[in-house]
């Protein structure tokens, strides 16, 4: 019975037989190992992505998005420049994931929050100067209702603005450390089982996205939106402090956010956040098997 279930449970990319005249493209993403996903969170991204929602829904909602981005644009021309609803913002963006979208892209969300969290504090510690950090680490969807997307975008601009003062404040430079502090990196405590599984659960993560950027772009001030816009080609300069750290350049052809000094368009946000929340979990994955790598030279030595 439990093997049933448990099979019951697999995408269907890995219960159909392998066939070489129709190989299915899920299979050859999942079994692909150029890039640094655990398996469980591969097969998640997978199942969403391989949604009805993605295929037939999403094609529509795109262009749609994209319209309503510039409409609401214009209109931010004569609405009052500092109107802003955040608080009603999270509200349906919390309830939308809640009651909407699929369990695999809730996990992925609130995954999101603890590995930004924790690669943030890993830079902390191995920088030669004292950085503050502000941690957001929701455990439910309700969770998200304390303004925290509103809050992780003000944390990376907050962090690399207060990290590079101290550094210049104290006349120093990142540099490679030897023996890194991995000690915050872990799994983050959110379960893909917890995550809500009713009737409407049907929206992949991509479309969710989606829809929700104009309701981000209309709820708060232009000069939010734009910063939270912005703030996803920081994955380029987190992704140098975490190269320079570990003396390992070469993992960061693995970001592709574009260059931080070249702000980009924000017609193309809700893609680029897709984008930023799969660049997060390779890079979290891969500090987890440094940490791992370095456990195992510390037992041996």
């Amino acid at each position: 019975m439990d093997k049933v279930e448990k099979t019951e449970q697999l995408p269907e990319f890995l219960q159909t037989e392998f066939d070489p005249r129709d190989p299915n493209p899920w299979l050859a993403l999942y079994l692909d190992q150029s890039t640094p996903l655990p398996d469980h969170v591969k097969q998640a991204w997978l199942t969403d992505s391989a949604s009805p929602s993605r295929q037939f829904l999403l094609p529509f909602v795109r262009p749609i998005a994209r319209t309503l981005i510039v409409l609401i644009q214009v209109v931010k021309v004569v609405v009052p420049r500092k109107w802003a609803a955040s608080k009603f913002l999270h509200w349906i963006l919390a309830t939308g994931l809640k009651y909407c979208v699929r369990p695999e892209a809730n996990w992925l969300v609130l995954r999101h929050f603890h590995m930004g969290a924790q690669i943030l504090e890993f830079i902390a510690a191995n920088s030669p100067v004292k950085v503050e950090t502000s941690p957001l680490k929701p455990i439910t969807l309700d969770d998200l209702k304390d303004e925290l997307f509103l809050k992780h975008d003000l944390n990376l601009f907050n962090f690399v603005i207060r990290l590079g003062k101290a550094l210049r404040d104290a006349d120093k430079k990142l540099l490679p450390v030897a023996q890194p502090d991995f000690s915050m990196i872990k799994e983050p405590e959110v379960t893909l089982e917890a995550m809500p599984r009713g009737r409407l659960n049907g929206i992949d993560l991509q479309t969710a996205i989606e829809m929700f950027t104009p309701t981000y772009q209309l709820f708060l001030t232009d000069n939010d939106f734009w910063r939270a816009s912005n703030s996803l080609q920081l994955d380029e300069t987190i992704g140098l402090y975490v190269a320079t750290i570990l003396n390992s350049p070469q993992h960061l052809v693995l970001l592709n956010n574009k260059h931080p000094l070249v702000p980009m368009s924000t017609l193309r946000a809700g893609y680029r956040l897709v984008l930023h929340g799969l660049s997060t979990e390779m890079l979290h994955a891969m500090l987890m098997e440094l940490k791992k790598q370095q456990g195992f030279t510390s037992t041996q030595q």
